[in-house]
C-alpha cells in the first residue's frame, strides 16, 4: 500500500493549489512517504519540494484510503494523510517541478477541476472541525464509484 501526505495551506482567505499537468486537476501539494518516514515528516518535506515554502504547524485533519477497482477487483490501494495549515515561511514558487501553483479564493476552490473525492476532502479541511476518516473507490481513470466517511 502506497502512503501519501498532502496539506491544504490557507493564507489571507486564499488556498494554495497545485495544478498537475496530467489531467490539469488541482490538488493540495504533497507526495509519497519514504521508507520509515512519518506522515508529518512527509508533508513537511513534500510541501517544500513542491512549493518552495515551509508550512508552519500543519494539523492532521483527514485520513483516507483510496481504492482503485476494475471489474470489481482492487487493482491498487493507497492511504492519504491530509493536513491543514494557515502559516508558512518563504516565497511560493510560481511553477513547481510538479505543475503550476495557484492561489485561489476559498470560495473558488470547489469550482476547480479535481478528482471527485477531493471536493469532499477540501470541504472538510476548509470548513469542518474534527477528524475525517474516509474511503474513496475509483475506477482506473478516477471515476468515483463510492465513498464512505465519518467524522469524529
Amino acid at each position: 500500500m502506497q502512503r501519501v501526505a498532502n496539506c491544504v495551506l490557507t493564507y489571507n482567505e486564499r488556498v494554495l493549489l497545485l495544478q498537475k499537468p496530467s489531467r490539469n486537476w488541482m490538488v493540495a501539494p504533497g507526495g509519497k512517504m519514504e521508507h520509515g518516514e512519518t506522515p508529518l515528516a512527509t508533508v513537511r518535506r513534500e510541501f517544500k519540494e513542491e512549493t518552495g515554502v515551509q508550512i508552519i504547524t500543519p494539523e492532521l485533519k483527514a485520513v483516507s484510503t483510496v481504492v482503485i477497482q476494475e471489474e470489481g477487483q482492487t487493482t491498487s490501494e493507497w492511504m492519504l494523510f491530509s493536513f491543514f495549515a494557515e502559516n508558512y515561511k518563504g516565497n511560493v514558487w510560481e511553477r513547481s517541478p510538479e505543475g503550476i501553483l495557484h492561489w485561489k479564493n476559498q470560495e473558488d476552490v470547489f469550482s476547480q477541476p479535481m478528482a471527485p473525492g477531493d471536493h469532499d476532502l477540501f470541504q472538510h479541511l476548509l470548513k469542518n472541525e474534527g477528524m475525517l476518516f474516509s474511503t474513496f473507490y475509483y475506477t482506473p481513470d478516477f471515476q468515483l464509484l463510492d465513498l464512505k466517511h465519518e467524522t469524529v
